[in-house]
């Protein structure tokens, strides 16, 4: 089990600036935690316009120490950057992932992927809706780890961290409507696991990624 962190920045005028003043510094923490192995995937969170408006860190740290730690080290979160910030247990679904980009790969001009942040519904029956279809989604996704549609995904845990009670997935699909059709022959979505869905779009930055969990 990690950690993850949905952030998003300030809305007001100098919003852009302050993320322009700290990108260095902050390129330079995500080099040191990717190539370590603690952050296992991270990303920027892009409005309709394509200018990044938040960010998606997916941490692979044991305990809430080491996720103290990197909002500790984090310039964004340090230099008020980031204005909303929410932290929440993650499992990596282990597959067949392709490597995510390395140094020197150049940068996309434009967005190419979509983060889907979805959560189940809070009535009695969510847990089980969920696992009646777990494996027909597993089955579904495996393939699309192993062709690139599915760059990174897992499950979202409760407080104990025993529960799963959403989703992270990250998508080859560059619209919204694209990524809702994907969606939508999921089983997650026909089973009525997800109910709260958001998109946001993103392109990946080229940094030294250790290999997801379950990649070859």
């Amino acid at each position: 089990m990690g950690y993850g962190v949905l952030a998003f920045d300030g809305e007001d005028a100098a919003a852009p600036a302050r993320r322009m003043a700290a990108r260095d510094r902050h390129l330079e923490v995500l080099t040191e935690w990717a190539g370590d192995g603690r952050l296992a995937f991270g990303t920027p969170l892009m409005d309709a316009e394509g200018r990044a408006m938040g960010s998606l860190m997916l941490l692979e740290v044991p305990d809430e120490a080491g996720l103290r730690d990197y909002l500790a080290a984090e310039p964004f979160n340090k230099l008020g950057v980031w204005e909303r910030v929410t932290t929440f247990p993650f499992r990596i679904a282990p597959l067949p992932y392709q490597a995510l980009p390395q140094p020197g790969t150049p940068i996309a001009t434009r967005r190419t992927h979509t983060v889907i942040i979805a959560h189940d519904g809070k009535d009695p029956g969510a847990p089980e809706r969920r696992l009646a279809v777990r494996e027909a989604h597993l089955a579904r996704v495996r393939p699309m780890a192993a062709d690139g549609t599915l760059a990174v995904g897992g499950a979202i845990l409760d407080a104990t961290g025993q529960r799963m009670v959403g989703s992270v997935a990250v998508i080859a699909r560059d619209t919204d409507d694209a990524a809702r059709a994907w969606m939508a022959e999921d089983p997650y979505v026909t089973g009525k696991v997800w109910q709260d869905i958001a998109l946001h779009g993103t392109r990946f930055a080229p940094l030294p990624w250790r290999p997801l969990p379950g990649a070859a």
